[in-house]
């Protein structure tokens, strides 16, 4: 092993050991960016990068299980990224196809599609389906894959979907509106029932959210990354933590 190899194991055991379980997040999102950027500087074809985009993501899991993480929502593909020219967007969906179908062959991760899969071709809509079955009583991490998804179409469709339910129950829009709250909202996510992210990480340098989560990651902590995603570290992802952990989370008060 190579002396800077070994000094970077060290530093990664020492970032690790001060970390306390206590202080960690439950629940991780990460915003998978950069892999474009990554596979254009390598002068390689964008495919490339969303390759070695998804065969990170183990890495990752791997990292979250090991701390104590229990659930890890992964933003793949975007809504917006749906517009893309169709011969990447093709090979995009192969890759992801492909990636999920992985993760959920290990049998070590619980997978839950979150997302508009009405906007995916049938194909791909299928395959996310199965593997979210295939997986359901797995309990180990869960892992929320979020593919055609878009923080305002998700907000957009839990109240579509909250309207459709009060209307088969016979309630009026009058009288939902005198009793509408933000807990009734909730209960229409694509997450409803899992606890919010405590931490979001973005990586490739850019400081945005575009709608990830929008919803949910109102009292989230925000941890922006340089690396672009294939070439993040699990230093990285322990600095995150470390991050994290340093702060006072004053959740809204």
């Amino acid at each position: 092993m190579s002396v800077s190899r070994t000094l970077y194991r060290i530093y990664e055991w020492r970032l690790l050991k001060r970390l306390s379980r206590q202080d960690l997040p439950r629940h991780v999102g990460v915003i998978l960016d950069g892999n474009r950027r990554w596979a254009k500087e390598a002068g390689a074809p964008a495919a490339t990068g969303h390759r070695a985009g998804a065969d990170k993501i183990n890495e990752l899991l791997t990292w979250s299980e090991d701390v104590g993480v229990e659930l890890v929502t992964l933003w793949m593909l975007s809504t917006d990224n749906l517009a893309r020219p169709p011969a990447e967007l093709n090979q995009l969906m192969a890759i992801i196809e492909q990636s999920v179908d992985q993760l959920a062959r290990t049998g070590r991760w619980r997978i839950q599609v979150v997302g508009a899969l009405d906007l995916l071709p049938y194909g791909t809509a299928e395959l996310l389906h199965q593997a979210q079955a295939r997986t359901a009583e797995v309990e180990g991490l869960h892992v929320n894959v979020a593919i055609g998804y878009g923080g305002r179409r998700e907000i957009a469709d839990a109240v579509r979907s909250l309207l459709a339910e009060k209307a088969r129950a016979g309630i009026s829009i009058e009288q939902l509106a005198e009793t509408l709250d933000v807990e009734q909202i909730a209960e229409h996510l694509y997450t409803r029932g899992q606890p919010d992210p405590d931490l979001v990480i973005r990586t490739s340098g850019e400081q945005r959210l575009s709608g990830f989560l929008l919803w949910q990651s109102v009292h989230a902590e925000y941890y922006f990354c340089e690396a672009y995603w294939p070439a993040f570290r699990k230093v990285d992802f322990l600095r995150a933590l470390r991050s994290y952990a340093a702060r006072e989370r004053r959740l809204g008060r």
